[in-house]
């Protein structure tokens, strides 16, 4: 028998909001970006309408134009371990780049998250698109976009192979023998690649889910390539059904090519539905929102996408610049497809300034409309899942609270969680620990008996 699929949502959670100007709505909660009590509110709000995780994304470089959001914000790791103390079921995902960070160090970080909320973490590994990252970091140059990934790639292999360190069931603790593991399940690494060279073993176990959810969020080449080989789940960004169709192919395809099945590969665009009881009642908090902004906040906000490039010194009402190859060492999918869009509709610079801070998209709408919309993205196979943006003030309240029953009456969404692990309520299968599935061979990773 066939088993029907059932949608997935995560939320992000994102203080203050992803716009220079959303905090001065007198409905946004000016200092959310630190205000811990914010985020327990939003985790439980999530939870209480069964959503499979909450995301918390993360940036390593700010100045004077960065968003309000960027400037005072918590560090992913440390405030996911504080909301596992406060839910139960929910997943609890964090961005922590690949170009700055230590493998060993990250390892360990995610695998703890792991256990304090048993079972329940996710890891979203980015490269970090802003060149300014590198100025904080005694490690040179920013890498390039191509050297960054396969930087990440490797990483990637080296934090997957320490967190399976230790055998599931390598913790004896027989007290009366005094025998608290087997050595025989003990495994170094000894990793040593172009990038790294990490010996392990990593010093602390796998969880009752394996080891962390690894999701992936570029849209390049680089990035789609990577996400096939190494990834359980895809965050993106899709302006059109057609676009997210072709994206959502394109990376089961590229998996199904490095030999794993497409569905364990699963695939999120990211959305920001703007709800209301009536059709009119929606359209009027996206106007309150997109109002509060001047253009020079737009240009500001557009600035960012091209390593801060001063948008203020072209005409706002002709076609928008031709900029060469400016924005591809850092947002390349983002940048490449800000460009196209305004060659193909041939949008001015304000046009499209004031697109890039405000989107709307087409998840606007009563609840029936939202929820329809989610749907029609659902079946066309254009996407798994969804993250799901707060846009207007109480976004992800009106969501759980109108659309989400709809969902459910539906039978697209659950009304229960199926499990208490991130891996168990993704449908995504249990990962063997590689040196339990067959005997380490002569010259192969060590054991700690060694």
């Amino acid at each position: 028998m066939t088993v029907k699929r059932k949608l997935r949502l995560g939320a992000v959670i994102h203080g203050v909001g992803s716009s220079v100007s959303a905090w001065r709505h007198p409905e946004i909660q000016s200092d959310a970006s630190i205000n811990f009590s914010y985020y327990q509110g939003q985790a439980r709000k999530a939870e209480e309408g069964k959503f499979d995780f909450v995301f918390i994304a993360d940036g390593l470089f700010i100045n004077e134009k960065a968003i309000p959001h960027f400037l005072n914000r918590f560090e992913p790791v440390t405030l996911l371990s504080s909301l596992a103390a406060i839910t139960s079921n929910i997943g609890l995902v964090g961005t922590l780049s690949t170009s700055y960070s230590e493998p060993f160090t990250v390892a360990r970080q995610f695998a703890s998250l792991d256990h304090i909320s048993g079972g329940r973490a996710g890891w979203n590994v980015v490269t970090s698109p802003g060149e300014g990252a590198a100025s904080n970091f005694n490690k040179g140059a920013h890498p390039d976009h191509s050297t960054r990934y396969e930087i990440a790639e490797e990483y990637l292999e080296v934090a997957k192979g320490l967190w399976d360190s230790w055998e599931d069931d390598a913790f004896v603790r027989d007290k009366e023998s005094g025998v608290f593991f087997d050595p025989e399940k003990l495994h170094r690494l000894n990793h040593k690649g172009k990038h790294f060279s990490v010996a392990g073993p990593l010093n602390i176990a796998r969880s009752k889910q394996g080891h962390p959810i690894v999701f992936q969020a570029g849209s390049s080449d680089s990035g789609k390539n990577l996400a096939a080989k190494t990834a359980d789940a895809v965050f993106t960004g899709h302006e059109t059904l057609e676009e997210a169709k072709r994206f959502y192919a394109d990376v089961k395809r590229r998996a199904a090519e490095y030999g794993r099945s497409p569905d364990s590969v699963l695939i999120f665009p990211g959305i920001g539905p703007i709800v209301g009881r009536t059709a009119e009642e929606a359209e009027r908090k996206y106007e309150e929102t997109a109002n509060l902004g001047s253009i020079e906040d737009a240009l500001q906000y557009l600035g960012r996408f091209f390593d801060h490039h001063d948008f203020t010194q072209y005409p706002l009402d002709e076609p928008f610049p031709e900029l060469g190859e400016l924005g591809s060492n850092g947002f390349r999918s983002t940048t490449d497809r800000i460009k196209a869009k305004a060659k193909e509709h041939n949008l001015t610079l304000r046009q499209v300034a004031i697109r890039s801070t405000t989107p709307r998209g087409d998840f606007i709408g009563t609840p029936e409309q939202v929820a329809d919309r989610i749907q029609e993205w659902f079946e066309a196979g254009a996407a798994d899942g969804f993250i799901i943006g707060s846009n207007v003030p109480n976004g992800l309240n009106d969501f759980v609270e109108l659309v989400v029953p709809i969902l459910q009456e539906r039978g697209l969404y659950r009304t229960e969680y199926e499990h208490d692990t991130l891996r168990g309520n993704l449908g995504l299968s249990f990962p063997v620990n590689r040196y339990a599935k067959q005997p380490v061979a002569s010259g192969g990773s060590e054991s700690a008996k060694r």
